[in-house]
Protein backbone atom coordinates (compact mmCIF):
# COMPACT_ATOMS: atom_id res chain seq x y z
CA UNK A 1 0.00 0.00 0.00
CA UNK A 2 1.38 3.42 -0.94
CA UNK A 3 1.73 6.28 1.54
CA UNK A 4 -1.17 7.98 -0.23
CA UNK A 5 -3.39 4.93 0.25
CA UNK A 6 -2.24 4.54 3.86
CA UNK A 7 -2.99 8.20 4.46
CA UNK A 8 -6.50 7.95 3.08
CA UNK A 9 -7.10 4.76 5.03
CA UNK A 10 -5.93 6.45 8.22
CA UNK A 11 -8.42 9.22 7.61
CA UNK A 12 -11.22 6.69 7.37
CA UNK A 13 -10.28 5.10 10.70
CA UNK A 14 -9.27 8.16 12.66
CA UNK A 15 -11.71 7.42 15.49
CA UNK A 16 -10.58 3.82 15.96
CA UNK A 17 -9.90 3.01 19.60
CA UNK A 18 -6.54 1.91 20.90
CA UNK A 19 -4.48 2.86 17.86
CA UNK A 20 -0.80 3.47 18.41
CA UNK A 21 1.40 6.00 16.61
CA UNK A 22 1.42 5.81 12.84
CA UNK A 23 4.53 4.49 11.15
CA UNK A 24 7.05 7.34 10.67
CA UNK A 25 6.54 9.31 7.45
CA UNK A 26 8.90 11.92 6.01
CA UNK A 27 7.19 14.71 4.06
CA UNK A 28 9.67 16.59 1.85
CA UNK A 29 8.53 20.20 1.45
CA UNK A 30 8.70 21.42 -2.13
CA UNK A 31 9.06 24.99 -0.83
CA UNK A 32 12.82 24.30 -0.77
CA UNK A 33 12.93 22.56 -4.15
CA UNK A 34 14.02 23.99 -7.50
CA UNK A 35 10.67 24.69 -9.18
CA UNK A 36 12.30 24.71 -12.61
CA UNK A 37 13.14 21.03 -12.01
CA UNK A 38 10.13 19.97 -9.97
CA UNK A 39 9.84 16.57 -11.63
CA UNK A 40 13.45 15.78 -10.69
CA UNK A 41 12.84 16.95 -7.13
CA UNK A 42 9.79 14.75 -6.74
CA UNK A 43 11.55 11.73 -8.21
CA UNK A 44 13.31 11.12 -4.88
CA UNK A 45 10.00 10.69 -3.04
CA UNK A 46 8.99 7.07 -2.43
CA UNK A 47 5.17 6.78 -2.53
CA UNK A 48 5.38 3.77 -0.21
CA UNK A 49 7.23 5.73 2.48
CA UNK A 50 6.85 9.47 2.04
CA UNK A 51 4.36 12.29 1.61
CA UNK A 52 4.88 15.39 -0.51
CA UNK A 53 4.34 18.56 1.52
CA UNK A 54 3.08 21.73 -0.20
CA UNK A 55 3.39 24.99 1.74
CA UNK A 56 0.73 27.47 0.64
CA UNK A 57 1.23 31.02 1.98
CA UNK A 58 -0.83 34.14 1.26
CA UNK A 59 1.33 37.04 2.57
CA UNK A 60 -1.45 37.80 5.08
CA UNK A 61 -1.49 35.02 7.63
CA UNK A 62 2.28 34.69 7.21
CA UNK A 63 4.76 37.19 5.69
CA UNK A 64 5.48 35.22 2.54
CA UNK A 65 3.74 34.38 -0.74
CA UNK A 66 4.20 31.02 -2.38
CA UNK A 67 1.76 29.20 -4.69
CA UNK A 68 -1.79 27.99 -5.13
CA UNK A 69 -3.79 25.13 -6.64
CA UNK A 70 -1.95 25.19 -9.99
CA UNK A 71 1.30 24.00 -8.42
CA UNK A 72 -0.53 21.42 -6.33
CA UNK A 73 -2.11 20.11 -9.54
CA UNK A 74 1.34 19.85 -11.10
CA UNK A 75 2.61 17.94 -8.07
CA UNK A 76 -0.36 15.60 -8.34
CA UNK A 77 0.52 14.83 -11.96
CA UNK A 78 4.16 14.22 -11.11
CA UNK A 79 3.85 11.81 -8.17
CA UNK A 80 1.76 8.96 -6.83
CA UNK A 81 2.66 9.96 -3.28
CA UNK A 82 0.20 11.33 -0.72
CA UNK A 83 -0.11 15.10 -1.32
CA UNK A 84 -0.13 16.98 1.97
CA UNK A 85 -1.14 20.65 1.60
CA UNK A 86 -0.42 23.06 4.46
CA UNK A 87 -2.64 26.13 4.14
CA UNK A 88 -0.93 29.03 5.89
CA UNK A 89 -3.66 31.37 4.71
CA UNK A 90 -6.61 33.37 5.99
CA UNK A 91 -10.11 31.98 5.37
CA UNK A 92 -8.88 28.66 3.89
CA UNK A 93 -12.44 27.35 3.57
CA UNK A 94 -12.86 29.50 0.47
CA UNK A 95 -10.29 27.37 -1.37
CA UNK A 96 -10.98 23.86 -0.05
CA UNK A 97 -12.77 22.85 -3.24
CA UNK A 98 -10.02 24.17 -5.50
CA UNK A 99 -7.20 22.47 -3.63
CA UNK A 100 -9.11 19.23 -3.40
CA UNK A 101 -9.83 19.35 -7.14
CA UNK A 102 -6.12 19.99 -7.72
CA UNK A 103 -5.34 16.68 -6.03
CA UNK A 104 -4.71 17.43 -2.37
CA UNK A 105 -5.11 14.32 -0.20
CA UNK A 106 -4.87 16.30 3.01
CA UNK A 107 -5.53 19.95 3.83
CA UNK A 108 -4.09 21.37 7.04
CA UNK A 109 -5.43 24.67 8.34
CA UNK A 110 -4.23 26.85 11.19
CA UNK A 111 -5.94 27.18 14.52
CA UNK A 112 -4.91 30.86 14.55
CA UNK A 113 -6.14 31.88 11.07
CA UNK A 114 -9.27 33.94 10.44
CA UNK A 115 -12.24 31.89 9.20
CA UNK A 116 -15.66 32.76 7.82
CA UNK A 117 -17.28 30.12 10.04
CA UNK A 118 -16.35 28.06 13.10
CA UNK A 119 -13.14 26.13 12.57
CA UNK A 120 -14.87 22.87 13.47
CA UNK A 121 -17.14 23.39 10.45
CA UNK A 122 -14.14 24.10 8.24
CA UNK A 123 -12.48 20.84 9.31
CA UNK A 124 -15.74 19.01 8.63
CA UNK A 125 -15.95 20.60 5.17
CA UNK A 126 -12.44 19.40 4.36
CA UNK A 127 -13.37 15.86 5.32
CA UNK A 128 -16.62 16.12 3.37
CA UNK A 129 -14.56 17.01 0.28
CA UNK A 130 -12.84 13.63 0.53
CA UNK A 131 -9.57 14.97 1.91
CA UNK A 132 -8.07 14.42 5.32
CA UNK A 133 -8.24 17.40 7.68
CA UNK A 134 -5.19 18.62 9.55
CA UNK A 135 -4.90 21.25 12.25
CA UNK A 136 -1.67 23.23 12.73
CA UNK A 137 -0.45 25.15 15.77
CA UNK A 138 2.06 28.01 15.64
CA UNK A 139 4.82 28.03 18.29
CA UNK A 140 3.03 30.55 20.48
CA UNK A 141 -0.25 28.60 20.51
CA UNK A 142 -0.62 26.16 23.41
CA UNK A 143 -1.74 22.60 22.83
CA UNK A 144 -4.86 23.30 24.89
CA UNK A 145 -6.17 25.57 22.11
CA UNK A 146 -6.55 22.52 19.88
CA UNK A 147 -8.19 20.21 22.42
CA UNK A 148 -11.84 21.09 21.58
CA UNK A 149 -11.16 20.21 17.92
CA UNK A 150 -9.18 16.99 18.21
CA UNK A 151 -12.15 14.72 17.58
CA UNK A 152 -12.48 16.21 14.09
CA UNK A 153 -8.94 16.00 12.76
CA UNK A 154 -6.74 13.52 10.91
CA UNK A 155 -3.40 15.19 11.71
CA UNK A 156 -2.09 17.55 14.37
CA UNK A 157 0.81 19.58 12.99
CA UNK A 158 3.08 21.21 15.57
CA UNK A 159 5.09 24.06 14.07
CA UNK A 160 8.65 23.88 15.39
CA UNK A 161 9.50 27.25 13.81
CA UNK A 162 7.44 30.38 13.19
CA UNK A 163 5.70 29.69 9.86
CA UNK A 164 6.56 31.79 6.84
CA UNK A 165 10.08 30.94 5.73
CA UNK A 166 12.25 27.86 5.44
CA UNK A 167 15.69 27.43 6.92
CA UNK A 168 14.86 28.43 10.51
CA UNK A 169 16.35 26.79 13.58
CA UNK A 170 14.34 24.05 15.27
CA UNK A 171 12.69 25.12 18.54
CA UNK A 172 13.31 22.23 20.90
CA UNK A 173 10.82 23.69 23.40
CA UNK A 174 8.01 22.72 21.01
CA UNK A 175 8.63 19.09 21.90
CA UNK A 176 6.65 19.67 25.09
CA UNK A 177 3.64 20.33 22.86
CA UNK A 178 4.33 17.11 20.94
CA UNK A 179 4.48 15.19 24.22
CA UNK A 180 1.23 16.76 25.41
CA UNK A 181 -0.47 15.78 22.15
CA UNK A 182 0.88 12.23 22.35
CA UNK A 183 -0.33 11.89 25.94
CA UNK A 184 -3.80 13.22 25.01
CA UNK A 185 -4.00 10.85 22.06
CA UNK A 186 -3.08 7.86 24.19
CA UNK A 187 -5.50 8.83 26.95
CA UNK A 188 -8.41 9.25 24.53
CA UNK A 189 -7.65 6.31 22.23
CA UNK A 190 -7.22 8.56 19.19
CA UNK A 191 -5.16 7.57 16.17
CA UNK A 192 -4.28 10.78 14.32
CA UNK A 193 -0.56 11.26 13.72
CA UNK A 194 1.40 14.17 15.14
CA UNK A 195 3.49 16.08 12.64
CA UNK A 196 6.40 18.44 13.18
CA UNK A 197 7.35 21.15 10.71
CA UNK A 198 10.36 23.44 10.83
CA UNK A 199 14.07 22.88 11.28
CA UNK A 200 13.68 19.15 10.72
CA UNK A 201 16.92 17.27 9.99
CA UNK A 202 18.12 13.81 11.11
CA UNK A 203 19.03 14.96 14.62
CA UNK A 204 15.91 17.04 15.32
CA UNK A 205 13.66 14.47 13.66
CA UNK A 206 14.99 11.83 16.03
CA UNK A 207 14.22 14.07 19.02
CA UNK A 208 10.68 14.66 17.75
CA UNK A 209 10.18 10.95 17.10
CA UNK A 210 11.07 10.14 20.70
CA UNK A 211 8.58 12.79 21.85
CA UNK A 212 5.77 11.11 19.90
CA UNK A 213 5.81 12.62 16.41
CA UNK A 214 5.09 10.42 13.41
CA UNK A 215 5.21 12.84 10.44
CA UNK A 216 8.34 14.90 9.72
CA UNK A 217 8.20 17.82 7.30
CA UNK A 218 11.65 18.73 5.97
CA UNK A 219 12.62 21.21 3.27
CA UNK A 220 16.14 22.62 3.32
CA UNK A 221 17.49 19.50 5.02
CA UNK A 222 16.51 17.57 1.88
CA UNK A 223 16.32 19.78 -1.19
CA UNK A 224 19.14 22.18 -0.30
CA UNK A 225 21.64 19.36 0.24
CA UNK A 226 24.20 18.16 -2.34
CA UNK A 227 22.46 14.78 -2.54
CA UNK A 228 18.74 15.21 -1.75
CA UNK A 229 17.93 11.53 -2.09
CA UNK A 230 20.59 10.59 0.45
CA UNK A 231 19.44 13.39 2.75
CA UNK A 232 15.88 12.05 2.63
CA UNK A 233 17.12 8.54 3.39
CA UNK A 234 19.07 9.84 6.39
CA UNK A 235 15.97 11.41 7.90
CA UNK A 236 14.01 8.21 7.27
CA UNK A 237 16.75 6.25 9.06
CA UNK A 238 16.74 8.69 11.98
CA UNK A 239 13.01 8.15 12.63
CA UNK A 240 12.77 4.53 11.58
CA UNK A 241 11.34 1.79 13.80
Amino acid sequence: MSARERGLAAGATVTAQGSGPTPPIVAPSILSADFSRLADALSIVDPALDWVHCDVMDNHFVPNLTFGPLIVAAVRRLTRAFVDVHLMIERPERLVGEFRAAGADQLTIHCEAAHDRPIREVLAAIRASGARAGLALKPGTPFEAAEPLLDGIDLLLVMTVEPGFGGQEFREGMLDKVRAAAEWRSRHGASWPIGVDGGIAPDTAALARRAGAGVFVAGNAIFRQPEPRLALEQIRAAVGP
